[in-house]
């Protein structure tokens, strides 16, 4: 007698929020929950992007803040946490998460989730309206940007990489300039 196995229900939004206990580093990508292990080099490229922005905010109050792990709800099976994002203040998000977009989601490489970032996730993103997404690739020391040209673009039809020797720069955020060099030196 052959046993398969059943398919494993994917869990919705709803019931990936009503998890008991905090979800730490915890994320749902249709509907399967998906746990990142940071390394010890995206923990420092994270501070320090964090640090760039944090104090880009302070010279520019008005503009926006950035923070870090918040929960941006995509569709009924999917609740990404990118490491880093930017909102604009008509994009605040809740005391919990997001309701919409951030205006900008930073994904910075993990052996674990990386191939969503790369995919399904940038994929979802896309489609949510997402206006700017920055994959940081700590394998190659690039940073992959993924932008609509026009606010009422349907998809993200602008990509560039940058590289060591460049300098990273959004039209998000006037006056921001990362030097991509400093950002890999972690």
């Amino acid at each position: 007698m052959a046993v398969t196995a059943q398919p494993h229900p994917r869990l919705t939004v709803d019931e990936f929020f009503a998890l008991p206990g905090e979800q730490r580093h915890t994320q749902l990508i249709d509907g399967e929950i998906v746990v990142n292990a940071p390394s010890g080099r995206h923990q420092r490229i994270l501070l320090w992007l964090a640090y760039e922005l944090e104090t880009f905010r302070r010279a520019h109050p008005g503009l926006g803040e950035p923070g870090l792990e918040m929960d941006v709800p995509v569709g009924e099976f999917n609740v990404y946490l990118p490491d880093l994002w930017w909102s604009t203040p008509e994009r605040v998000p809740g005391p919990l998460r997001f309701d919409g977009m951030p205006d900008l989601a930073v994904e910075i490489c993990s052996p674990s989730t990386w191939r969503f970032d790369v995919g399904t996730k940038k994929d979802g993103y896309e489609a949510a309206g997402l206006p700017e997404l920055w994959l940081v690739d700590t394998e190659a020391d690039r940073v992959i940007v993924h932008r609509r040209s026009t606010p009422d673009a349907h998809r993200f039809d602008d990509t560039i990489e940058v590289g060591a020797g460049e300098h990273l720069t959004t039209p998000l955020l006037p006056g921001l300039t990362l030097d991509v060099a400093e950002l890999f030196d972690r």
